[in-house]
C-alpha cells in the first residue's frame, strides 16, 4: 500500500525503534502505590529539565492542563489566558467543567499578551464579581502557527503576577520547538512560570504521556487530582520508557521538522489561493488562509488527500505540521500535489 504523507499533526508521530526496545525491556511497578521505578526516573529528569522540584506523569496535555488549573484555581474564580489558546479552544472545556472557573481571554500579538492589557483585566473578589487567581501561557502557540511567545513576554507576564499575588501556568506542549527555535534554554522559560505542562507524544515521538512540573506540593496535590480524573496507571513504566527516549534523544532533531516546515512554506505561500507569510513560520506547524477562485477548501483537502497528501481543516484555513515521520521527500510531494492543483485548476 502507497503511504500518505501525514502532515495532519505531529501526535501521528511513531515510536522509534529504541522506544520499542525500551518498552519491552522496562522495568515496571504499580505507580499508583509509587512503585515504578521507571516512572520515578523519567519524572526526575523532567523536573530536572525545566529546574522545578518535582513531575508527575499524566496520560495526556490536555489532563495535565485541566490537573493545573485544578490545583492552582477554586470555584468561582477567574483565570486570564489568550484568546485562541489550546486550552481554551481545543480541550473539551474543562475550565467549567473540571476546575468551574471563568475564562477570561485577551487578544494578543502572536500569543503574546499585553502586560498592561493583562493587569487591566485583574480582579478582586465581590460580590459581583470573581476574584483572578491564574494567568495561562502557551508556548509555541498552537493556533498562531506554532509562534515562539518571547521570553521578554514572560518576564513582564511574570511581573504582573507577582505584584497581584496570581500563579502562572504554562501549557508548554511543544515547549523544546520553542527553546530550538529561539535559542532559549527551557529553564528560562520555566522559571518564569509556576507549573509547566510539555508533551513527549508530539515531535518526541514517543506513544503517549506528557510531564506536568512544579513545586513538590503542588506536584502532591495534582497527583490527588489525576487519581480522581481516572489517570492514576498502574505498570505504566512501559510507557514512560519511551518519554525517557524522547527526552533523552529526540529533542535536538526538532530543529528538521522546523526547517522543513519553513522550505514548504516559502514554497506555497506564492501560489494562488494561498494566504501566508513564510515568515511567521517559526517552528513546525503552518497554518494558512485558503480564497482559491476554483477549488474551496473542503474540494482542496479532498484532492490532496487523492495524492497521499493529508492535512487538517482549522477554521477556515489548512494546518500543516511537520514531524518525525515526513521527510524531505514528503515536503517535495506536498510541493508538488500544490503546484499541480492549484496551478491547473
Amino acid at each position: 500500500m502507497e503511504k500518505y504523507s501525514d502532515f495532519r499533526s505531529d501526535t501521528v508521530t511513531k515510536p522509534t525503534p529504541r522506544m520499542r526496545e525500551a518498552m519491552a525491556q522496562a522495568e515496571v511497578g504499580d505507580d499508583v502505590l509509587g512503585d515504578d521505578p521507571t516512572v520515578k526516573k523519567l519524572e526526575s529528569l523532567a523536573a530536572s529539565l525545566m529546574g522545578k522540584e518535582a513531575a508527575l506523569y499524566v496520560p495526556s496535555g490536555t489532563m495535565g492542563n485541566a490537573i493545573a488549573i485544578k490545583v492552582w484555581t477554586q470555584e468561582l474564580e477567574e483565570i486570564i489566558l489568550e484568546s485562541r489558546s489550546h486550552i481554551y479552544n481545543m480541550e473539551s472545556t474543562h475550565l467549567s467543567f473540571i476546575s468551574r472557573v471563568l475564562p477570561r481571554c485577551l487578544v494578543s500579538q502572536r500569543g503574546a499578551m499585553d502586560p498592561d492589557e493583562v493587569r487591566r483585566h485583574i480582579r478582586q473578589a465581590s460580590v459581583h464579581t470573581p476574584r483572578t487567581s491564574l494567568i495561562c501561557l502557551e508556548n509555541t502557540h498552537n493556533n498562531w502557527s506554532g509562534a515562539v511567545v518571547p521570553l521578554e513576554n514572560f518576564k513582564a507576564l511574570r511581573a504582573v503576577a507577582d505584584e497581584y499575588g496570581l500563579k502562572i501556568h504554562l501549557d508548554g506542549a511543544r515547549i523544546f520547538n520553542a527553546s530550538l527555535a529561539s535559542g532559549i534554554p527551557v529553564k528560562e522559560y520555566a522559571a518564569q512560570v509556576d507549573s509547566v505542562m510539555f508533551c513527549l507524544s508530539k515531535g518526541l515521538s514517543a506513544p503517549v504521556g506528557s510531564m506536568l512540573v512544579g513545586p513538590h506540593d503542588f506536584i502532591e496535590a495534582a497527583r490527588r487530582v489525576r487519581k480522581a480524573l481516572g489517570g492514576g496507571m498502574r505498570q505504566v513504566g512501559v510507557l514512560a520508557a519511551a518519554g525517557l527516549v524522547a527526552l533523552t534523544e529526540m529533542v535536538d532533531r526538532l530543529r528538521e521538522d522546523h526547517q522543513r516546515a519553513r522550505r514548504l512554506a516559502e514554497a506555497i505561500a506564492p501560489l494562488p489561493g494561498i494566504e501566508l507569510d513564510p515568515n511567521n513560520i517559526e517552528t513546525n506547524i503552518i497554518i494558512f488562509g485558503f480564497n482559491h477562485p476554483q477549488l474551496t477548501r473542503d474540494e482542496f483537502l479532498v484532492r490532496l488527500r487523492e495524492k497521499k497528501v493529508l492535512a487538517l481543516p482549522v477554521g477556515t484555513g489548512i494546518r500543516f505540521v511537520t514531524h518525525k515521520d515526513v521527510d524531505d521527500e514528503d515536503v517535495d510531494r506536498a510541493i508538488t500535489a500544490f503546484k499541480e492543483l492549484l496551478l491547473s485548476s
